[in-house]
């Protein structure tokens, strides 16, 4: 989409290019000074279990605040309305109740294991890591792939800039400056410049949200959003707005993001203690609320910046039709960069670009650790040197790097970004739930239920929009015969050519977590004492 040629000009100026060219020289200059401080892969992956309270809410907080978040979350707000505030208090209910109880993480960090298929192997055995861990990974690298692709789209919003050679040049520096300083400096670097960009960031969220009110109207975005939306743009449970099933699905997505999620784990066992990480959660929970709420308000601005603006609206808000979902993803920066004057527009982007970059470091890290720890060093009888899990480790950060954009530029998104990633990282996920709660709180879990439900998170990928268009008429044939029977009936089940995201992910978590239980009772484990035998053996080998 070219703004000018709609005769819509950006505030982004040269200076403006400066303050975001600068930020990030300084941003990745610390991140390879820290390289100093890394001495071994405890150093490189968890940054010693060193981490305190306050840095660690920052780190976590600033890693989940990235721009892929704010864009996912600004294009909810604007396709859905006030009623995607749900999914922020959602995420920061389930937060908190993990931090008051410390479900899941607590016994984690007690157990020091640097990753989940660390415990899958201590509680289900050797080939259980192998297979979870080359599952998360896969998950995660695939949900990961849309985030070059989000960042290139918020460029070509806040710059003007439409010429596709830029935006791979851009998006492949900071690509670039992210394997830089994440493989020599590791999660030292991490941690520090989280919280540097966690500090930035507020602070740019906060202006911008000022400078919405101001310019638009408290009460002109509230009447807009009524007239346009309805009640479905307030009442999250509204049949034509998200619907129960998939306010449901969020309060699970919300445990995933702080329990199950990796890269948020990994800052439990990079606590201190158990304390702290009560403590982390409980304090995160506020932040977790924040991270959501802004980014949809910045969605909702851009849906009424644009309702009132008629050349935009041709283009987001077609009459009769739903613009694509790449185009509603544009929405938020075409929006900043109409509101934002130039200096601030310029700091704002920088924080946002560094946040970025803030992200794909600790995702690149913790997919590495665990394609190094999990599914490559199990192979090896005698263990793997610190020296080489470092080497390897770094050598994998690189590898994804070059992946995801690749990826970024070739899928088609298809559906909203944030549905996208909830059911990329539901192939891990669903899977991981059952072998966690169950795994952790239930003493007849065994590996043959584990097996069971880490492969069931595959039926996830149906619910992605390229896999799930060649089956629409299968699933338009199963939907009438349900919608035919009594039962379907009694459901409400209507013929539908398409699964939502909610449907899918709520219909394999519920497989999986039956597939655990009965694969559970009918193949149960050797006695605990052979199979903690067996796990000490396998440690001591290593």
């Amino acid at each position: 989409m070219d703004l000018s040629a709609l005769g819509i000009e950006t505030n982004f100026s040269t200076l403006d290019w400066c303050i975001v060219i600068g930020y990030l020289l300084v941003i990745v200059a610390v991140g390879v000074y820290i390289k100093r401080y890394i001495s071994n892969v405890t150093d490189f992956m968890v940054a010693g279990r060193g981490l305190k309270t306050f840095l660690g809410v920052a780190t976590m907080i600033g890693t989940e605040l990235g721009l892929v978040t704010v864009m996912y979350s600004a294009q909810k707000g604007f396709t859905g309305g006030f009623a995607a505030f749900h999914i922020a208090l959602a995420s920061a209910v389930v937060a908190l109740t993990v931090g008051l109880t410390g479900f899941i993480v607590v016994p984690l960090r007690r157990m020091k294991v640097m990753t989940i298929p660390e415990f899958y192997e201590r509680r289900f055995g050797h080939g259980v890591r192998i297979l979870g861990g080359a599952i998360l990974a896969f998950s995660g690298i695939l949900n990961m792939g849309m985030f070059l692709k989000a960042g290139s789209i918020f460029v070509m919003g806040i710059t003007g800039r439409t010429a596709e050679y830029e935006l791979k040049i851009i998006m492949s520096a900071l690509l670039g400056m992210v394997l830089l300083y994440t493989t020599l400096g590791g999660m030292v670097s991490v941690v520090v410049l989280d919280y540097i960009q966690f500090v930035v960031l507020s602070f740019s969220l906060l202006a911008t949200s000022v400078l919405a009110i101001r310019y638009l109207g408290w009460s002109n975005i509230i009447e807009t959003v009524s007239q346009l939306k309805g009640e479905a743009g307030f009442n999250p449970f509204h049949s034509k707005g998200f619907g129960t099933s998939y306010v449901v699905w969020m309060f699970f997505l919300g445990l995933v993001n702080c329990a199950i999620w990796q890269t948020a784990v990994i800052r439990a066992c990079s606590a201190e203690s158990v304390k702290t990480v009560k403590r982390l959660y409980t304090f995160a929970s506020v932040g977790w609320l924040i991270r959501f709420l802004l980014p949809y308000f910045f969605g909702i601005s851009a849906f009424v910046f644009i309702a009132q603006h008629p050349t935009l609206k041709n283009v987001f808000l077609p009459e009769g039709s739903v613009a694509d979902s790449q185009v509603t993803l544009m929405a938020m920066p075409v929006f900043l960069s109409q509101i934002l004057p130039a200096g601030l527009i310029g700091i704002i982007s920088a924080g946002m670009l560094a946040a970025f970059m803030s992200t794909h470091d600790s995702y690149l890290l913790c997919w590495s650790s665990v394609l190094t720890q999990d599914v490559v060093a199990p192979w090896f009888k005698k263990g793997l040197s610190s020296k080489a899990r470092l080497l390897l480790t770094r050598i994998f950060i690189v590898a994804i790097g070059i992946f995801i954009l690749v990826w970024g530029l070739w899928y088609d998104l298809g559906q909203d970004l944030w549905d996208y990633m909830a059911i990329s990282g539901a192939i891990y996920f669903t899977g991981a739930i059952a072998l966690l709660v169950f795994g952790i709180y239930w003493k007849r879990a065994s590996r043959v239920g584990a097996y069971l439900a880490l492969v069931c998170g595959f039926g996830a990928l149906i619910g992605l929009k390229p896999v799930q268009a060649p089956l629409s008429p299968l699933i338009f044939r199963f939907s009438s015969l349900l919608s035919s029977c009594r039962v379907g009936s009694i459901l409400g089940i209507k013929p539908v050519e398409e699964l939502s995201s909610a449907t899918v992910g709520l219909t394999v978590i519920t497989c999986a977590i039956t597939l655990m239980v009965v694969g559970s009772l009918i193949f149960g484990d050797r006695s605990k004492e052979k199979l903690t035998a067996e796990n000490a053996k396998s440690a001591e080998e290593k």
